[in-house]
């Protein structure tokens, strides 16, 4: 995974210096075009270079960019037109137009904006055509304008789709697990409310015999009730939906193991190992839910995207007031193409989601020692 990143990175750095390349030879062939015809020709060239330079701070000032790049442009065009003298579209002022319409499309919110502002765009091409009008060579330079701006616009949109739908798919999973986290509430709240009742039940036997133990009896109670409002609020607070749906207990570490246990059956053997000062005692239940569920996880992408891994390391440990597990897979080779064609991520989406509701940290990505890695972390109350 570390060696695709490094060279998707490598890649848009490569695509980035061929475009600006292109956009450079264009600017000389302006260049030449200025030289050639004179007088007010030589206002494209500096369209062409204040272009560039808004294509190179796009990231930045991409709407602004945009815009004082169509301003100027279309200024050019009526300076040349209203003292009738011989002019030529810029190529590297188009391009540039053309590539930051690509990235308005694709990013400017609202859409509306982002399609009012292509519009414009479509009008100041049309105004190099007609107003830089060279002899006979008008009617040419419009249907050259229109189709770049017609691609440009089709790539654009396309990718702002694209985009749209991940961003509906992410969403999708962080519902899905806010109502999976509003599912547990309901047994967060029982666990906490029956350890209570319980307590209360034997401060007032103890109390007619044993007055002296109710106040501690009392002390227990009001630091569970603590407790019970604590895992309230770091729950997601989202409706819980009415349905039929299983009830379990809350996830322990024999539960953890037998996961593990399971995995090892059927996938690649794993080593799992619980530091000491751990118990089912010293970790709150949603955090415990949450530890389950970012292991299942962990160990189901290790499955499907690091196929034949000799083996994965888990382990659980304990920081002071931080507890954090960690998942490592090794001597895995790349995954099946037609796994990947697939696409993916929101697996690491929906984990990220309940480890953050809980106030922790979620990594996943390659370790320094090259192993793919997960790591969760968890403040402790």
């Amino acid at each position: 995974m570390g060696d695709s990143k490094g060279i998707v990175y490598w890649v848009r750095r490569l695509s980035e210096i061929a475009m600006l390349g292109w956009l450079g030879l264009m600017l000389m062939l302006d260049l030449a075009i200025a030289v050639s015809t004179g007088g007010l020709q030589w206002f494209v060239p500096f369209c062409g270079a204040a272009g560039i330079a808004a294509v190179v701070l796009r990231r930045r000032h991409r709407l602004e960019g945009f815009c004082a790049l169509l301003g100027l442009s279309f200024a050019v065009s009526l300076v040349i037109a209203s003292v009738d003298a011989l002019g030529a579209p810029g190529m590297a002022e188009t391009g540039s137009l053309l590539i930051l319409l690509i990235g308005v499309l694709r990013h400017v919110e609202p859409v509306r904006r982002a399609a009012v502002l292509s519009l414009v765009g479509l009008g100041v091409l049309m105004a190099e055509s007609a107003r830089r009008d060279y002899p006979t060579a008008g009617l040419a330079f419009a249907f050259l304008l229109f189709a770049g701006w017609s691609m440009a616009a089709g790539i654009g949109g396309y990718l702002r789709f694209q985009q749209e739908r991940r961003t509906e798919a992410v969403h999708s999973v962080r519902r899905a697990e806010r109502l999976e986290l509003a599912r547990e509430l309901h047994d967060l709240v029982a666990h906490h409310i029956t350890g209570i009742v319980v307590q209360a039940q034997a401060a007032r036997t103890v109390a007619e015999h044993k007055p002296e133990a109710v106040l501690p009896a009392l002390d227990a109670i009001a630091s569970a009730g603590s407790e019970a409002l604590t895992s309230m609020r770091r729950m997601v607070t989202v409706l819980r939906t009415e349905d039929e749906a299983d009830r379990r207990p809350g996830t322990t570490l024999a539960d953890l193991r037998l996961l593990t246990e399971r995995f090892s059956v059927e996938g690649p053997k794993v080593a799992f190992e619980i530091g000491s000062g751990i118990d089912d005692r010293t970790l709150p239940p949603e955090v415990m839910t949450t530890l389950h569920r970012v292991l299942l996880e962990s160990l189901t992408n290790v499955r499907k995207h690091a196929t034949r891994a000799a083996w994965v390391e888990a382990d659980l440990r304990r920081y002071e007031r931080v507890v954090v597990l960690r998942v490592r897979n090794f001597g895995s080779v790349a995954s099946d193409p037609r796994v990947s064609r697939l696409g993916g991520g929101f697996g690491l989406v929906g984990m990220a989601e309940r480890v953050e509701a809980l106030g922790g940290r979620l990594y996943a990505g390659p370790s320094p020692e090259g192993p793919w890695e997960v790591i969760a972390e968890f403040p402790l109350p």
